[in-house]
């Protein structure tokens, strides 16, 4: 088979890498961006402000380290905070249904101000959708807000 010489030797017989949503998405520059514009929203979003800490910096910190993880980036998270059994350190917070449909609201707003791309906005707002559904624990009646 004769090689294109502005080829690399390799480079026909590889199927392009499928990229992750960090990658499409920017990296860590923009997995910061995204951090940093969501939770302003949180603090100040009445259902979801009682649950955090007034020192929200560690907070932030952890949440990009595990979206660069979920959205396939770097296994930050697990590397500095081991597993991240993400269920299990959400149960000592009331999380109602309201509250999961606050923080899908909260990110969707930062995605909009922070990644341009609308499907894959749409794509990983779809995935994040599912996780905090999943770390609902409380019916509405037992919380009063």
């Amino acid at each position: 088979m004769n090689q294109d010489p502005g080829q690399p030797a390799d480079q026909g017989n590889r199927e392009a890498r499928p990229t992750s949503f960090y990658e499409q998405m920017g990296g860590a520059d923009t997995m910061k961006a995204l951090v940093e514009a969501f939770y302003p929203k949180v603090v100040e979003h009445p259902l979801l402000a009682p649950l955090f800490p007034e020192n929200i910096l560690p907070v932030m910190k952890k949440q990009e380290m595990f979206l660069t993880q979920y959205f396939g980036g770097p296994q930050l998270y697990t590397m500095q905070m081991g597993h991240p059994r993400m269920r299990a350190r959400h149960l000592p917070f009331a999380i109602t249904p309201k509250r999961a449909e606050a923080w899908i609201g909260c990110m969707q707003q930062a995605m909009e101000e922070v990644i341009e791309d609308e499907m894959l906005r749409q794509q990983m707002m779809e995935r994040l959708a599912m996780t905090a559904f999943f770390f609902v624990n409380t019916d509405e009646g037992e919380v009063e807000y």
